[in-house]
């Protein structure tokens, strides 16, 4: 009975510990999602790059959402390999310092965090204000979780058991290396298993040495949770999340087999098994930054390490092009709207490759990709004519009317898909067949407003799908509003190409048509994407029946 209420407290805790990073990640991405990505449009540095996936980890509280993002940028070609690459080693740094600085934690600072944080959550009504207070619950439910954790295992210390399963990792360190490995990736956050770590050491639980082997093998796994997340992306997208793999694995293995068992110097200049394991986190994360300046020079090799899919290899749309919809049950409403869902999210593949790498086409040197993404469009078509089909065989007269609803949704939903897929196949890559025939350049500026434009319309379109497969009104809210930083920014680049054209910027002049038909393209994808929302919004009541003043 002792060893269950021992083992419910502490997945308990680590429970409340995952959830308060996501709540963090959450609030974060609604108050400075929009200001994040916009980063990545503009030309880096490998030292700016590295800087920016810093701060990024700092403020996102996770590596991995840094490799997400950069994954999607460079997949898009907003920014090259190196500039990617040296982010994510950037990121995974920062994420060491977010465990320092959350373990600096005093007994006051929690319920006044959870006190700021509950008041701006439940009794303001300003967006940023609740997201703002989103994250300060986040942040105080993180402390309150380490206390928890820490009281969970003090009975261990007084146990038969836990001594014994210590002295077993330290007369076998790799299977502690290895358990933070997989624990990392299971938990998919190396941050809240070394804030574990730390929190056990802390009360003498934890050996040193077995420590400082999970937290190495925490490093390893972390960098495999990207890995897993892009397993369906192209091969070009997967390059990054590889190599940073690559790098961090082997710099793990290395440090994991020189240095583990001299650690416990370290308490000659630290006070606190737990600081002791956030510093060799620390300093693990500073020895893997050397390899930032080198990463140019592995380029060539993942290219052929995992080339992008072309024409003669074979259509890179082969694995969605089976239908999801499954004719025998039309007559079991549950199957056929489950059927209908899964058809949904097919499309939602298809409308992602297609709009991922939109913009890069313009500066590709032939017409493959175009080609590649028509034909997708044909899949669209196709899909969308067989869900009409498919829901006029539906048996209404049988079916609840919650699920009659739902099909019109779904059906609904698929009309916006097959549209938005309409914009990218039939206007901009029409402009893209233009930009390569007439071999029309645009300005530095112009370029990265259409990079930034482009990146924000993705970062929606995986919202609005995310909404799709949650149902989460609250997300759909965000995608809605989502349109209003689109318009800003169609606007806002508008008027600069407009001042440099009145400036006699002859590149803005040449590529004039082609920028304001792009923004003007991108910013209708945009509106068929957050459409997919509407349904959601609707059945919660949180739709106006208009925009006009009363």
């Amino acid at each position: 009975m002792e060893l269950i209420l021992l083992g419910s407290n502490v997945v308990g805790a680590i429970m409340l510990l995952l959830f308060a990073v996501s709540t963090v990640q959450g609030g974060v991405d609604a108050v400075a999602g929009a200001h994040i990505r916009r980063v990545f449009s503009k030309k880096n540095s490998r030292l700016r790059a590295t800087a920016i996936g810093v701060v990024l980890a700092v403020v996102l509280q996770s590596s991995a959402a840094v490799v997400l993002l950069t994954v999607g940028f460079y997949g898009s070609g907003s920014i090259g390999f190196a500039a990617g690459l040296a982010t994510v080693l950037g990121a995974d740094f920062g994420s060491a310092l977010v465990v320092q600085i959350l373990s600096l934690r005093t007994n006051w600072l929690a319920p006044l965090l959870l006190a700021i944080g509950g008041w701006l959550y439940l009794k303001t009504h300003q967006d940023d204000l609740r997201s703002l207070g989103r994250i300060l619950l986040g942040v105080g439910l993180i402390l309150v979780s380490l206390r928890f954790l820490g009281e969970a295992f003090l009975p261990v210390r007084e146990s038969d058991f836990f001594p014994l399963l210590a002295g077993f990792l330290e007369s076998d360190i790799l299977t502690a290396f290895l358990f933070g490995a997989v624990f990392a990736l299971v938990m998919h956050s190396s941050i809240a298993v070394i804030l574990m770590c730390v929190a056990i050491a802390e009360i003498g639980v934890l050996p040193v040495g077995v420590g400082t082997a999970i937290v190495l093998g925490a490093n390893l796994g972390s960098s495999l949770v990207p890995v897993w997340l892009t397993r369906d992306q192209s091969p070009k997208e997967r390059r990054v999340p590889v190599a940073n793999v690559i790098i961090r694995g082997t710099f793990a293995v290395a440090v994991f087999l020189s240095v583990h068992r001299f650690t416990y110097l370290l308490s000659d200049f630290v006070e606190g098994d737990g600081q002791i394991l956030i510093l060799v986190h620390i300093l693990f994360n500073i020895v893997v930054l050397v390899a930032a300046p080198f990463v140019g020079f592995l380029e060539p090799i993942f290219q052929k390490l995992l080339p992008e899919v072309t024409e003669e290899d074979g259509n890179g749309a082969a694995w969605i092009e089976v239908t999801c919809l499954n004719r025998a049950s039309v007559f079991s409403p549950p199957l056929a709207v489950a059927s209908m869902r899964r058809e949904i999210f097919r499309m939602t593949q298809i409308v992602g490759e297609m709009a991922r790498p939109a913009l890069a086409v313009y500066r590709e040197k032939d017409t493959s990709n175009i080609n590649r993404i028509r034909d997708m469009d044909w899949l669209l078509n196709d899909a969308l004519s067989e869900m009409r089909r498919f829901g006029a065989e539906l048996p209404f007269d049988r079916m609840s009317r919650k699920d009659r609803r739902l099909v019109r949704d779904l059906t609904e939903i698929a009309v916006d898909l097959e549209a938005a897929g309409d914009i990218i196949s039939k206007q901009i890559m029409r402009f893209a067949e233009m930009v390569q025939g007439r071999k029309i350049v645009f300005s530095d500026e112009g370029w990265q407003e259409l990079a930034a434009l482009h990146s924000q319309v993705l970062e929606n379109m995986e919202m609005a799908f995310g909404v799709l497969t949650a149902d989460d009104a609250e997300m759909a809210r965000l995608v809605v509003k989502g349109k209003a930083t689109v318009r800003q920014l169609e606007s806002k680049s508008r008027k600069s190409h407009l001042n440099r054209l009145r400036n006699g910027d002859q590149v803005s002049f040449d590529s004039s048509d082609m920028h304001l038909e792009t923004l003007r393209a991108l910013r209708e994808f945009n509106s068929r994407i957050a459409s997919v929302s509407y349904p959601i919004l609707a059945r919660h009541d949180m739709l106006l029946e208009h925009r006009l003043a009363t």
